[in-house]
């Protein structure tokens, strides 16, 4: 019986580029064409030596793309009748008939209004905001205790880690806290994260269902909002001043699962939670069967006095769930931080964890738990809380003392950026406008409100700066570009 007629094949529009892989181009586009329908099933291609002629490339090369188009199916071999694309007419369809895909779940649709603005690009400058003096980093030290972790890693340490971390990370942890700031947990209590912003996020993932609401302060850090939010939170602005979160409002409202808050360093307006109101707060968790999330994202740089106690070391109910970081004490790329957790928590949220990573890399784990006990860590966190003091001070006296619908700034006795208030949203944008013409870098305050808030737009206007990215000197050439472009002289 003889054999059908093959299907008429036309190659001419196929063009190679030399200076890339010959063999990879040839079988893309073959597939294309034959994805696409141009190349239909039962088609036979020409023989590896006239193809190779007429490409102009080697027999070989024609080979390796055919061998590959072998290996996935798109081409068959007919013993002593060549080679044929393979029958794809049931799932082919043209370009132009590719649907555009199932609709948006609803977690996709959260997360198109919820999401991290696009990191700033470049070496740090003045005034940005949340990024520590990491030049003054040991970074000779880190990579020697590096070198030497890897020289010779324990077998024990690299298979599939604990979720949870490294065990004499979570004891170092766990000792730091009791020693310097008066927080007793057991290791078994904290698990090691990639930085606040996953620990915030696994709070969001365990402890809130859709439709819950979730307070968070107003003003306030809106990273920390997105994540619950895409968890299904509604979230609740809660105002805040000079004494911190307003507990009376939050008991007003009513109504809500969990807590989030800035106790040590209120972000971004700086204040700090009062005593009365710490209590206030205990008071409503244990009453409302709520939770607090405690971040204490920069609790270290504490400029009179020693560092704040935490909120979670006044819990005796197992309410609070502890946000720490070594990304404000090292560099923001080392993603590097932990929870301590109440402990009928501490399974759940690690096993919740090794879905997501399955555990964290083991070497910054390896390093930072010697760094820690080697004494490097305490060393540094002294000079990063005086070179922060410093950088302080250099901000406060040169910056001007009258700017036009600015309010003069703040004392400062903590953290790593200061908030100063404006008279309108118009003034904010000016000064932000006229200072990133001059390559300052100013946050705006108003964008750390929830869109919905009840407060007037003129009065959540205010710049954030940040005073610990850079030195001094820098700092100052930042302040003589400002008064230039604000036209201001004192």
């Amino acid at each position: 019986m003889a054999m059908p007629a093959p299907l008429p094949v036309d190659l001419s529009g196929i063009r190679l580029d030399p200076a890339q892989g010959l063999a990879r181009q040839l079988y893309q586009a073959l597939r294309e064409r034959i994805l696409d329908g141009r190349l239909a099933g039962g088609a036979r291609l020409p023989a590896s030596r006239d193809l190779a002629g007429l490409l102009a490339i080697s027999r070989n090369t024609v080979n390796r793309a055919f061998d590959q188009l072998y290996a996935e199916g798109y081409v068959e071999g007919r013993v002593g009748a060549g080679t044929y694309v393979v029958e794809l007419s049931s799932v082919v369809r043209p370009p132009a008939q590719v649907a555009a895909g199932p609709a948006p779940s609803v977690a996709l649709q959260r997360l198109q209004q919820h999401h991290l603005a696009a990191p700033l690009e470049g070496a740090p400058r003045a005034f940005r905001v949340g990024v520590p003096a990491f030049d003054l980093f040991p970074f000779e030290t880190w990579a020697r205790l590096s070198a030497r972790f890897w020289r010779k890693p324990s077998p024990a340490r690299l298979g599939y880690g604990d979720p949870a971390g490294d065990r004499q990370l979570r004891e170092l942890i766990a000792a730091y806290l009791r020693n310097s700031r008066g927080l007793h947990c057991d290791p078994a209590q904290i698990v090691v994260t990639c930085g606040a912003q996953q620990a915030i996020s696994l709070c969001a993932q365990l402890l809130v269902q859709p439709g819950d609401r979730v307070a968070v302060e107003n003003p306030g850090y809106r990273a920390a909002g997105h994540a619950f939010a895409v968890a299904g939170a509604e979230l609740q602005g809660i105002a805040v001043d000079g004494e911190g979160l307003d507990t009376a409002e939050l008991e007003r409202v009513g109504g809500c699962r969990l807590a989030y808050v800035t106790p040590s360093h209120q972000y971004p307006t700086g204040v700090t939670l009062s005593l009365a109101r710490r209590l206030e707060l205990l008071d409503w968790a244990e009453c409302h069967d709520g939770w607090i999330v405690e971040d204490d994202y920069d609790g270290e740089y504490r400029y009179s006095g020693t560092p704040l106690a935490p909120l979670a070391a006044l819990d005796r109910q197992g309410r609070v769930l502890y946000v720490g970081t070594f990304c404000k004490i090292a560099f923001p790329a080392l993603r590097l931080g932990y929870l301590v957790l109440p402990p009928q928590l501490a399974q759940a949220f690690a096993r919740r964890r090794a879905l997501d990573m399955r555990h964290s890399e083991i070497g910054t784990q390896a390093v930072m738990a010697e760094f820690i006990a080697a004494g490097h860590f305490q060393r540094h966190i002294r000079r990063m809380r005086g070179a922060a003091r410093s950088r302080r001070d250099a901000l406060l006296a040169g910056w001007p003392s009258e700017i036009a619908g600015c309010a003069p700034l703040p004392a400062v006795e903590a953290g790593l950026h200061l908030c100063v208030r404006v008279a309108s949203l118009a003034r904010e944008r000016e000064l932000i406008a006229a200072a990133s013409r001059v390559g300052v870098e100013l946050n705006a305050l108003s964008d750390y409100w929830l869109s919905d808030s009840s407060t007037a737009p003129d009065q959540r206007a205010g710049l954030v700066l940040g005073f610990a990215a850079v030195p001094e000197a820098a700092i100052g050439e930042a302040l003589r570009a400002l008064r230039g472009a604000w036209g201001v002289r004192d």
